[in-house]
């Protein structure tokens, strides 16, 4: 499958990048700094302009699928504004594009820890992850309001470690999932594995579905 992943070396987007690669995927990368690349024969950098949905449209266009691992980086002071208008132009651009097809990289604080109550409204939710969190639910909200996109929201679990590909992990529809000792984990490997699973195999199209130990 020939995919536009957006995001590809950062923390999430190099895993998702392994595991695009690792299964014989042709892959266009859109990234800050096409030098962070490994070099790979089904692998060719893109320019392209995540802010501006018609520069999306045209860097998807060709590819049958696009998965969106970008972020502005917690060091960004406007992380939350900047988040939003990134994800909005990349729905947009895949939207108008021939791709047509979205998956994008959420987060925990969208889950419900209680009917109608999301980890991120929580009091004990960290101030440190809340822009992100809440970008990410905007993100959601965003793709919601986008009927002509096959999209998915992938919301990894409260931790998402450095760890082995175990292909051992439980499924959700968006309620949040804790192990037996009451931790909510899942290593960036195994999140990698469920979302390629989900571009070849279509399981959660124009939903949010989750995972964790």
């Amino acid at each position: 499958m020939k995919t536009l992943l957006i995001g590809a070396s950062g923390y999430v987007g190099s895993a998702l990048l392994k595991e695009l690669l690792d299964r014989g995927h042709q892959v266009s990368a859109v990234v800050r700094d096409p030098s962070r690349l490994p070099q790979h024969p089904a692998l060719d950098a893109i320019d392209a302009d995540v802010y501006d949905a018609a520069s999306i449209a045209a860097a998807a266009n060709g590819h049958e699928a696009v998965i969106s691992a970008f972020s502005p980086g917690l060091a960004d002071p406007g992380l939350y504004a900047h988040h939003v208008a990134g994800i909005g132009a990349i729905i947009a651009g895949v939207a108008r594009s021939t791709a047509g097809r979205l998956l994008v990289v959420g987060g925990a604080g969208t889950l419900e820890v209680a009917p109608g109550v999301q980890l991120v409204d929580t009091p004990e939710f960290p101030e440190q992850w809340k822009a992100t969190a809440l970008a990410t639910r905007e993100s959601l909200r965003l793709l919601g309001q986008t009927p002509s996109l096959r999209w998915t929201f992938l919301a990894p679990a409260a931790h998402l470690e450095p760890g082995e590909r175990t292909a051992r992990y439980r499924i959700g529809t968006g309620q949040f999932l804790v192990d037996a000792q009451g931790q909510s984990r899942i290593s960036v490997a195994d999140y990698a594995k469920a979302m390629i699973d989900e571009l070849e195999q279509p399981q959660h199209e124009r939903q949010l579905f989750n995972v964790a130990y």
